[in-house]
């Protein structure tokens, strides 16, 4: 339950404190108040609900009393008593004593009942009746600001509700008695989430993980690995899209840097390896908890409530570096953080939309999952996801599937056999808009001499503005790697392994987003050996390059920083259309402005040659204007 509610008892106190008087006269009755008054103050609540009811019982039309009694049964969280108090109350109104301060204190109560509850209509329609009866000094209270404000977010949100249709997860999930924080793959191919055997304090934590069958059904969960389970807690996790970087919490391993921690381990040829503290450069002596991977695993979020931060607990993100290494953890910001908690931080796969939940941010009571949009590398402010994913109660975390088809959440139940927490799910309402559709496809890399998998890196770059969108790693074992296209994104894929020459796609002209399993050969380097240099851009009739290929350019800087030995042959060359002596011309220069670009960057001019072939070697037979495209290119060949 909220903490915050119980300042909704010193709010209505602070309302009927601006008059001593009572409604009764009876001083036996009014000793029984003021005796549960002073139990109030020392936190005998019990204590002060025997005095509270003896004086409703000495005198029935005690107003007050009534008032104070229903606001304990607040306090002690038994709403429909408060609420039954309340209305016992209200039919005294029309007593000889009863003022206007009682309507106002009697309908301040059940505004503060029904926000409680749920019932928000009813709390709007309340509060409506009795707000132009608060006297100024009134208004001026914090805690009358607060739920004034809560009130306008109300009205905004009611005629907004969306319609969602909750789904428990079908056997054989759900098969314990809780289980939590699901994450999914982007595929949507695996589920993971945290098994607790039980509820107790000691009770254990691992990470189990499902499959979907070829039924459509789900196979039966497991243990992750046993690499990963061990006999200390393992919670709360977090996975790369390609399911290949695990992070996960653990509260109680003997290497841990202070209370909870987060921990990674990366599954190489199909085995995850022993995880490691992620150290302290990310960890801290205080509370590092819920992990979230940004798609390809460069950025990791999380919460914490360690020092430098602007509430309870705040959202952190750590940076992995080209070596592996993780940069200090920073603090997310107050556009995001407040005073209050922030936890549960989820990346949507695009890496433009944070999800997290915080009492922090206007909501509908409790914690409310809450969404941050990133425009221009900077937060925006969070957007409330509304009724009815969040409620009056706590809404602690979620998770959206890549498609966009389904969130994924899990809920406490209570049943005979004692509290459960299940897995759901609900289809994500489109109105919530998360940008572009993203399209999941895999593929495998191959040597294209032997035939053997490579561990290539795979890069999807926007060709705009030569900013990384995705990075995966292909599978050592079997080559197999998976990668997200952003669907109205220009882009390159950029294919590459030290010792290999590397492959370069044109996303958009050569389709490959649509390709479901797309067989990339790399080539190992070789004299003699030759490949299209893809995203190198002229204008028509022009050789200065483009800015759009900047990225094909510093990644074939890369290359022969990474393979000093080699010299290379840069080719140009041209469609068939002009004559055969301009083309060759323009083909040349077009390789000496690839030359300049080198030689710039600290490449030995004596290690790039160029040659202009014009026309004379098509690709294809330039017979549309797709296939004179196709030739009008730059390639590569080792010398």
């Amino acid at each position: 339950m909220r903490p915050v509610y119980l300042l909704i008892c010193f709010l209505m106190i602070g309302y009927n404190a601006y008059s001593q008087s009572y409604s009764i006269i009876d001083g036996r009755a009014i000793r029984f108040f003021t005796e549960g008054e002073e139990l109030i103050r020392e936190r005998r609540y019990d204590e002060a609900e025997e005095k509270f009811r003896a004086a409703i019982n000495r005198e029935g039309s005690f107003l007050e009393a009534y008032v104070k009694l229903s606001q304990l049964l607040i306090t002690k969280g038994e709403l429909e008593e408060a609420e039954a108090v309340a209305a016992a109350g209200k039919r005294r109104l029309s007593g000889k004593n009863a003022t206007q301060k009682h309507v106002v204190e009697i309908g301040w109560l059940f505004t503060n009942i029904y926000l409680q509850q749920g019932e928000f209509d009813q709390a709007l329609s309340q509060f409506e009746e009795i707000d132009p009866l608060f006297e100024t000094n009134f208004r001026n209270n914090i805690y009358y600001k607060d739920v004034k404000s809560r009130m306008d977010f109300l009205k905004t949100h009611l005629n907004q509700v969306k319609d969602i249709e909750r789904e428990l997860l079908a056997e054989p999930l759900n098969q314990f008695q809780l289980q939590y924080f699901p994450v999914l793959t982007a595929d949507g191919v695996q589920i993971l989430f945290t098994k607790r055997d039980g509820t107790g304090n000691f009770d254990k934590e691992d990470i189990f993980t499902s499959y979907i069958t070829t039924s459509g059904g789900w196979s039966p969960p497991e243990s992750i690995a046993q690499t990963i389970n061990s006999p200390y807690n393992e919670g709360t996790c977090t996975v790369t899209a390609d399911g290949n970087i695990l992070i996960y919490t653990s509260c109680d391993a003997p290497d841990s840097e202070g209370s909870c921690d987060l921990y990674i381990s990366y599954r190489v040829n199909g085995r995850w390896q022993r995880p490691k503290n992620m150290g302290k450069k990310v960890n801290s002596r205080f509370w590092d908890s819920q992990p979230s991977l940004s798609a390809d695993g460069r950025v990791l979020f999380f919460s914490s409530n360690r020092r430098g931060g602007y509430g309870g607990n705040d959202i952190w993100y750590t940076v992995r570096m080209a070596d592996g290494t993780w940069t200090e953890a920073k603090n997310l910001g107050n556009v995001v953080n407040t005073d209050k908690d922030e936890i549960s931080p989820f990346m949507f796969f695009n890496n433009e939309i944070l999800f997290f939940a915080s009492n922090g941010h206007q909501g509908f009571g409790g914690m409310d999952i809450f969404l941050s949009r990133v425009v221009d590398g900077e937060f925006q402010e969070p957007e409330n996801l509304g009724l009815p994913i969040n409620d009056h109660l706590d809404q602690v975390a979620l998770f959206i599937t890549a498609q966009k088809d389904y969130a994924y959440y899990s809920e406490m139940a209570t049943s005979p056999e004692g509290d459960k927490s299940l897995l759901y799910r609900f289809p994500f309402p489109e109105e919530i808009y998360l940008g572009d559709n993203l399209i999941v496809t895999g593929g495998q890399v191959l040597n294209s001499k032997t035939g053997e998998p490579v561990d290539a890196t795979l890069s999807l770059v926007s060709l705009s503005n030569d900013s990384t969108l995705y990075e995966f790693k292909a599978d050592g074992k079997t080559g197999e790697f998976m990668m997200l296209y952003p669907e109205k994104s220009v882009s390159g894929l950029y294919v590459e392994k030290k010792g290999f020459l590397p492959k370069i796609y044109n996303v958009e002209r050569d389709s490959i987003q649509n390709v479901k399993d797309l067989q990339v050969e790399l080539t190992p380097v070789a004299s003699g050996e030759e490949f299209v240099f893809e995203n190198v851009f002229f204008d028509f009739d022009k050789f200065e390059l483009k800015q759009e290929s900047m990225t094909s350019l510093r990644r074939l800087v890369k290359f022969l920083e990474e393979n000093p030995n080699v010299n290379i042959m840069i080719s140009g060359h041209t469609d068939n259309v002009g004559s055969a002596t301009y083309n060759e011309a323009l083909s040349l220069q077009r390789a000496k402005s690839v030359q300049a670009y080198l030689v710039s960057h600290e490449i030995h001019p004596a290690r790039v040659a160029t040659e202009g072939m014009g026309d004379s070697q098509p690709m294809v037979p330039n017979d549309s204007p797709q296939n004179q495209a196709l030739n009008r290119r730059i390639t590569i060949r080792v010398l």
